[in-house]
């Protein structure tokens, strides 16, 4: 029983190491596989294009002719195309696609009244006073 109570803290704590270093070695390959052209996000949350990739740092186009400069540590994630060109330029990516909704063919069409908030509309009878469950007219 004093075995079990020592070797589940070592256990524990032996799998977070583990999975540290599991999140380690895929942002260095991330970073590793960074090439110009791609479209990524930052840790600050901008997405920008990858124009040049140094030793240690990467050149970001955040708007047209406008490049800046981060450390590659910055970088969240690498999006694919699609996804970048859908964030980038409002288009909805091909699984949000959906069909536009039908109009019902029972709803009645609605008529374009311009709507008025004077006191005369409400004396030529558009407003009904004292209705079942609701406020009676003002005057």
């Amino acid at each position: 029983m004093n075995l079990i109570i020592l070797l589940l803290p070592i256990i524990a704590i032996v799998l977070m190491f583990r999975s540290q270093k599991k999140r380690q070695q895929q942002q260095q390959s991330m970073q590793t596989s960074l090439e110009p052209g791609a479209g990524v996000r930052t840790i600050g949350g901008l997405y920008a294009q990858v124009k040049a990739v140094n030793d240690e740092t990467v050149e970001l186009e955040i708007a047209p002719g406008v490049v800046t400069h981060f450390t590659k540590s910055a970088i969240a994630a690498v999006l694919d195309p699609q996804e970048y060109d859908a964030i980038i330029n409002g288009r909805p990516a091909d699984d949000e696609l959906s069909e536009p909704e039908a109009e019902d063919a029972d709803a009645a069409p609605v008529e374009d009244k311009p709507l008025t908030l004077t006191k005369d509309s409400a004396e030529k009878g558009d407003v009904k006073g004292d209705v079942e469950g609701g406020a009676p007219a003002s005057k």
